[in-house]
């Protein structure tokens, strides 16, 4: 996202992620993965705001074609060599999620892991878009912090505005089909940024047919 609370969120991400070490671990979210049946190979996907792609990486290795952007050009170069160790293709790009090309009824799959760094009202453009490059029965799946992270302090941004509330998230996506809505409490490990007990939100919802 490039509204992060920071006045200079590129050169924000790219200090963080100028390591050699994947900060989020080159596993894919534990969420993402637990509906792997739900991705079928030959599917187009997007992944938003993919940092050092792991998410997109996965999905490739699954057999989607699929495509991912982050604004951080450290972590997309990372991202691709990821890609090319693991020997699949992936195209990334970089970009904002503003100035990303929101193609109508593109894409079968949108992925929306823990992009929890911009204002509400910044995230309900995102939301939208993300509805809007769906093709009808595409499937959109998110996970995101809760705001009883604030207490557990394991990750995500520090700030109440940009968590998820199952109020929020229903809102949101009212315009869809919600498939699985689940909200809990887990210790996680991932990567060196994304360790202990959090507080958790998994959604997995359909754009209609009609």
């Amino acid at each position: 996202m490039t509204n992060t609370g920071f006045t200079k969120p590129a050169a924000t991400w790219n200090e963080k992620f100028d390591r050699t070490e994947y900060i989020f671990g080159e596993a894919p979210n534990e969420y993402l993965a637990s509906h792997a049946a739900m991705l079928l190979p030959g599917q187009r996907a997007l992944a938003v705001a993919d940092g050092e792609g792991r998410n997109s990486v996965w999905c490739a290795q699954q057999g989607l074609m699929v495509d991912a952007f982050d604004l951080s050009p450290i972590g997309i170069a990372k991202a691709k060599a990821l890609a090319a160790d693991r020997g699949i293709a992936v195209n990334f790009f970089i970009s904002s999620c503003e100035d990303w090309d929101w193609m109508p009824e593109k894409y079968d799959v949108v992925l929306l892991i823990f992009v929890q760094f911009a204002t509400p009202e910044l995230r309900a453009q995102l939301f939208a878009h993300c509805i809007e490059t769906l093709k009808p029965g595409g499937l959109l799946i998110l996970q995101g912090y809760t705001p009883k992270q604030l207490e557990f302090k394991t990750g995500g941004p520090p700030i109440l505005a940009h968590l998820y509330t199952e109020t929020m998230l229903r809102e949101a996506l009212a315009s869809m089909d919600i498939l699985d809505c689940s909200f809990y409490e887990r210790e996680i490990r991932e990567g060196t940024h994304h360790v202990g007990m959090s507080a958790l939100c998994g959604v997995v919802a359909r754009k209609r047919t009609a």
